[in-house]
């Protein structure tokens, strides 16, 4: 199964569904929920240091399950991943909803408006 390293694998829909539910239940095993809640922790709410502490961590996590389906166990691996999950949303009810569960485990719920909210009538 050896290919050219540049090449990216292709999930169908129903593959990303598995590969996706296995990173969030991922999220759940005791000591990544403990990795993330160290990092957490450590951030105070800080959105530079979520960058720096708990986004790594996550994107480790995140890594450990995808490699099996032949992402690349770098960062970018994960960046692929995410733009698979990304171009599915729109098509597939059930990723949308595991895609924006994901996004909640990585991410502190913030205060401001989502996206396209914040255009206030004056």
């Amino acid at each position: 199964m050896a290919s050219a390293p540049a090449q990216q694998p292709t999930l169908t829909v129903e593959q990303a569904r598995v590969v996706l539910s296995e990173v969030i239940q991922a999220f759940s095993v005791p000591e990544n929920a403990a990795r993330m809640e160290e990092a957490r922790e450590s951030a105070c709410n800080d959105m530079g240091k979520m960058l720096q502490l708990v986004l790594p961590v996550a994107t480790q996590i995140q890594q450990e399950v995808i490699k099996a389906y032949g992402f690349n166990n770098e960062g970018e691996g994960v960046l692929k991943f995410a733009r698979l999950v990304k171009m599915y949303e729109s098509q597939d009810p059930e990723i949308a909803a595991m895609s924006a569960k994901l996004k909640s485990l990585l991410l502190p719920p913030l205060s401001t408006p989502p996206i396209g909210a914040g255009i206030a009538a004056s």
